[in-house]
């Protein structure tokens, strides 16, 4: 294996306006462009950096409660300001060693964790 290539999550049918909301204007990720021949799959595809977020239909739909996808942030205190100023849920947990994070849902009910290393090695 070389690397991730981009990770997916699931959304109901119709979720697409929601998720460009969510991961384009409140998380700041780069809507893309999906390939022609996926488009009638429905969903919506995002960037950030070099990593890219599929949000995929599913049907039936059901959210991933437990599994769930961690990014990395800096400023991660600045970053929760916002969210909550955006109305998103967070849960604070801190019992990963040399780390600083918390848990957000995204509109779908999938939770991510977002997380600051405070030593870098």
């Amino acid at each position: 294996m070389k690397r991730i290539d981009h990770i997916q999550l699931a959304a109901p049918a119709g979720g697409e306006e929601q998720a460009k909301r969510f991961f384009g204007e409140v998380l700041g990720m780069e809507e893309i462009e999906k390939p022609e021949t996926l488009k009638g799959n429905g969903g919506v595809w995002f960037r950030f950096g070099d990593q890219q977020v599929h949000v995929g239909i599913e049907d039936p739909f059901s959210p991933a409660k437990k599994a769930h996808t961690a990014f990395e942030v800096e400023g991660l205190p600045e970053m929760m300001v916002h969210l909550e100023s955006e109305g998103v849920e967070m849960k604070w947990d801190d019992k990963l060693p040399g780390a600083d994070r918390c848990y957000i849902w995204d509109p779908f009910g999938n939770r991510i964790e977002l997380l600051e290393w405070r030593v870098k090695s």
